[in-house]
């Protein structure tokens, strides 16, 4: 297991994208290999999971990317240029193999990110989406209404699918709900939405890894990784799909400890389930992070001519 470097991480405003703050975990001795780690709605920054890889011998780095100073309150119209930023901050510390590992919103991102952006060699998209939705919570402005793009690209929303109105949950007042069927009567309210809204991956350079769970309570993330598959294998573009009937909404990798129940949502799934999930889909995970490797290496320390990593906050441009 390598020495670990860890401590915070920051970027000012800059060419369309917003000031963050976040996390960063490296080996000691440098990677060529680094990943962006993106929550989903939670707008958790994923600290647990960046020790994870970073044991893997990847560098690491998660952000705040919602909620934080400079930034929307809510997931509304959210800069893809913000993780472009992010990515930048890996290459500049001497990442020659760039990854995007994304759970739910995140993985939203992280598609979108692997088409619009190039240079991105892999994306791990946990329990995905295969279109763009509305907003979740307020914009900039302050209200969540009416519904705008969850994200913009150069200044311009990305076209999505709007929640349904009239929805109400199936559940008792009070308790966590699913709202799994509120995402499936969005797309019947509006089909002729649907097909500017899908996340065009069979656009994408990246190596694809798509992991979910047949009992996703929060939206239906397994039929929605079935489509992003076949839009890929049409394109004649290689993916991997790992599934599992009985998981959840919340994979998680080996290493990692089972999240709480939530007092709000229900996610599906359970702990065994979920965590059998994430230890059969790690193995691929791994591969697509590291890149083809001789068998027993781990990445290299990036070369003396690279220069200096920053520190953090040192680039303000962006």
């Amino acid at each position: 297991m390598p020495d670990i470097v860890e401590g915070g991480a920051d970027a000012a405003a800059g060419r369309g994208a917003d000031a963050w703050t976040g996390f960063r975990a490296a080996p000691a001795l440098g990677s060529d290999a680094g990943v962006l780690v993106l929550s989903g709605s939670s707008g958790r920054v994923e600290e647990e999971r960046c020790r994870l890889l970073t044991r893997e011998g990847l560098a690491a780095l998660s952000i705040r990317w919602f909620g934080g100073p400079g930034q929307p309150p809510g997931i509304c119209e959210v800069p893809l240029e913000t993780f472009v930023s992010a990515l930048d901050r890996l290459r500049a510390e001497g990442a020659r193999r760039i990854s995007v590992l994304g759970v739910s919103k995140g993985a939203e991102a992280a598609l979108h990110l692997s088409v619009l952006q190039p240079g991105i060699d892999a994306v791990v998209a946990l329990s995905p989406t295969s279109l763009t939705w509305a907003n979740i919570g307020p914009g900039r402005d302050g209200p969540a209404a009416p519904h705008r793009s969850s994200w913009t690209w150069r200044g311009q929303p990305l076209p999505f699918v709007p929640y349904a109105a009239g929805w109400t949950a199936s559940e008792p007042a009070g308790a966590p709900v699913s709202v799994l069927g509120w995402y499936e009567q969005s797309v019947r309210a509006r089909p002729d939405l649907v097909t500017a809204a899908a996340v065009p991956v069979e656009r994408s350079a990246a190596e694809l890894v798509l992991v979910a769970g047949g009992d996703d309570l929060m939206w239906p993330s397994l039929r929605y990784a079935q489509e992003l598959a076949a839009r890929r294998r049409a394109a004649g573009l290689p993916v991997r799909l790992v599934t599992r009937a009985d998981a959840g909404h919340r994979p998680r990798l080996p290493g990692e400890g089972a999240l709480p129940a939530s007092a709000t949502f229900r996610h599906g799934g359970s702990p065994a389930a979920d965590a059998a999930l994430g230890a059969a889909a790690w193995p691929h995970i791994r591969r697509a992070l590291l890149g083809p490797r001789p068998s027993g290496t781990v990445p290299a320390a990036p070369t003396a001519d690279q220069g200096p990593a920053p520190t953090a906050g040192q680039d303000s441009s962006k």
